[in-house]
């Protein structure tokens, strides 16, 4: 028994043998939760009080419970860049549309010209096409 200053009982915090912590993590395994009769006979047959199976599995949720948000968060930010990722790939898709499409040469000079700066690396300078009077470079 451990006294504080002033005399009074310390309360100790009890460690668990290896055998125990298996049982009690099995336990919770199948059931995070444990009524009373079940929790008497956890206690009885590991050796411990049923205050200290309580509060083995109270702490035990909240660990779980940590963990599974923890858990929660990465996936959700996984499929949030995911779904950027997508939501980029179609904006570009909806943009090469343009790139498919048939142009016509004696109007299209400016669209054939973005065309090519973004689909041809140093292309931006080329122009097929000159307006009339003017001379092509």
């Amino acid at each position: 028994i451990l006294l504080d200053k002033d005399g009074k009982r310390k309360h100790t915090r009890p460690t668990f043998s290896g055998q125990q912590i298996f049982a009690l993590e099995k336990t919770f395994e199948q059931t995070k939760y444990l009524a009373g009769p079940e929790r008497a006979r956890l206690a009885y047959s590991l050796g411990m009080t049923e205050s200290q199976v309580k509060v083995w599995f109270q702490n035990r949720r909240t660990k779980w419970r940590k963990k599974h948000a923890a858990e929660m968060a990465t996936a959700k930010k996984k499929q949030d860049s995911e779904t950027e990722r997508l939501k980029g790939a179609s904006e570009n898709e909806e943009e090469d549309d343009d790139y498919n499409k048939p142009l016509d040469p004696n109007s299209d000079d400016e669209k054939i010209t973005q065309l090519l700066k973004k689909h041809k690396p140093g292309g931006g300078g080329l122009l097929l096409h000159a307006p009339e009077g003017e001379a092509s470079v």
